[in-house]
């Protein structure tokens, strides 16, 4: 099983936290687009690192053109000796309008389209096609032998797409090579709803279900004491209390019955009421939700949910956790 992790770190910190994880043993190393441009990091840890994939965990795709998106990653393949893979997420619509003040409409949609063009951008550069890409939201119909970067040596990167609805994920089996749970996935969400829904968009473009990569993330809280359980699960609690309550995401909840509890929580939000969100989270939700228990208990809890059906797997503690416990946790999921 592979496993990855979220390149965290101030941009000082990108080099030398990036060889540590690769040293630990992870697989990839994910980039995320939160207070930093999620393609600058990238560089950074491509230049010190040799073995991880090194992908964007996700960058938000609506705000920017397919040609930028085919550029940068294009470079960043090349800049990673092959080791790059464009990960790319719709976020919400309130971020996209008053965040980015970008177009926000039909998301699954203009999201396959962007996927597509950016193929047909690097077949023009790496097979010498030519470049006519005329789609619903974007037309890509020119390409000069100045702004053509040539074949890439390595080349073209991967596309992996975030998706939690079944819209989006019949996209990602239609059009990219991996899709990228959301960390509210349950496992009955993603026997029930994300499989079929990936298996619909296999059987549209013909392809099977070894040609998408599919990544399964878990929150989890773990210790070696009750006293280092109960301040890794109080951590826990307050940020799958805060991943919950977004409107967007109450599909996964409503499917076990807890709708109630998504409203619940956007209301605290909306108060401003934040130290509160964790305290309406039951044990019975986080059971379902998360991992938690000793080094050795997270990897025996996730393997029994997706180990069959996982190709990749990642883990986050909100809580710090030492190498020496990030060892034990690989050991367990990697033997």
């Amino acid at each position: 099983m592979k496993v990855d992790v979220g390149l965290w770190a101030d941009l000082d910190d990108i080099a030398s936290r990036s060889r540590e994880l690769e040293s630990l043993g992870y697989d990839a190393l994910y980039v995320p687009e939160t207070a930093h441009d999620p393609f600058l990091p990238v560089v950074l840890a491509a230049q010190a690192t040799e073995r991880v994939m090194i992908r964007t965990g996700v960058a938000v795709a609506f705000p920017r053109s397919p040609m930028h998106l085919a550029m940068v990653a294009n470079d960043l393949h090349t800049i990673s000796r092959g080791r790059f893979v464009l990960g790319l997420g719709s976020q919400v619509k309130p971020h996209i309008e008053k965040r980015f003040s970008a177009v926000w409409s039909e998301p699954a949609r203009r999201m396959r389209e962007i996927v597509l063009a950016i193929q047909a951008i690097w077949r023009c550069w790496n097979d010498g096609e030519r470049l006519d890409f005329q789609g619903e939201f974007y037309q890509h119909t020119l390409m000069t032998p100045f702004f053509n970067p040539g074949p890439n040596p390595y080349g073209t990167p991967r596309i992996q797409l975030a998706a939690l609805g079944p819209r989006m994920t019949e996209v990602a089996g239609e059009v990219s090579d991996g899709i990228l749970l959301h960390g509210l996935s349950s496992e009955r969400f993603v026997r029930e709803v994300t499989l079929p829904a990936l298996e619909r968009g296999l059987a549209r473009a013909g392809r099977k279900r070894s040609d998408v990569e599919l990544t399964f993330p878990t929150l989890i809280a773990t210790g070696d004491t009750e006293e280092e359980l109960a301040e890794s699960e109080k951590k826990l609690r307050q940020h799958f209390a805060f991943y919950a309550s977004t409107p967007a995401y109450s599909a996964v909840l409503e499917l076990h019955g807890w709708g109630g509890l998504q409203r619940d929580l956007y209301e605290l939000t909306r108060d401003g009421r934040w130290q509160d969100l964790g305290s309406l989270v039951t044990e019975e939700v986080l059971e379902v939700f998360t991992a938690r228990g000793t080094p050795e208990d997270i990897p025996k809890q996730i393997r029994a949910r997706v180990g069959d059906i996982a190709d990749r797997v990642s883990f986050y503690s909100p809580a710090p956790i030492t190498p020496e416990v990030i060892s034990r946790i690989l050991a367990g999921l990697k033997g």
